[in-house]
C-alpha cells in the first residue's frame, strides 16, 4: 500500500475506489433510506462525503493526467467511469494493468 501512495497513479487508484464506493453507498443505501424509510439524513451525510471525494477525485484525475502523460481520451474515460455506477471498479482493472506495466508490481 505504501508504494501506491508515492505516485500520482497510485493515489488516483485509491481515490477512484473511495469515490466509487461512496457513489454506490449513496445510490444503493442512502437514497433508498431517504425515499423508502423517510431518512433524508442518510443522503445528507453520504452526499457530503461523496461530494468531497468527487472533488478529490477530480484533482487526482488532473494530476495523473499530467504526470502519467495520459491522452485526453483516457482522462475522459476515467471521468465517465466515475459517473457510471460501478464504473470506477471496472476502470480499476485497466489502472491495475497500467500500474503493473509502469511499476512492475501486482499491487
Amino acid at each position: 500500500m505504501g508504494e501506491l501512495l508515492k505516485s500520482a497513479l497510485g493515489q488516483f487508484r485509491i481515490v477512484s475506489l473511495a469515490e466509487g464506493t461512496s457513489y454506490i453507498i449513496l445510490l444503493f443505501i442512502a437514497m433508498p433510506l431517504k425515499y423508502m424509510a423517510d431518512m433524508p439524513g442518510a443522503v445528507s451525510i453520504v452526499g457530503r462525503i461523496h461530494g468531497f471525494l468527487f472533488i478529490v477525485f477530480m484533482i487526482a484525475l488532473l494530476r495523473v493526467w499530467v504526470e502519467a502523460d495520459w491522452k485526453m481520451g483516457r482522462a475522459l474515460l476515467a471521468f465517465v467511469a466515475s459517473i457510471v455506477p460501478f464504473g470506477a471498479f471496472l476502470f480499476e482493472v485497466s489502472l491495475k494493468k497500467e500500474w503493473h506495466q509502469t511499476y512492475g508490481e501486482s499491487t
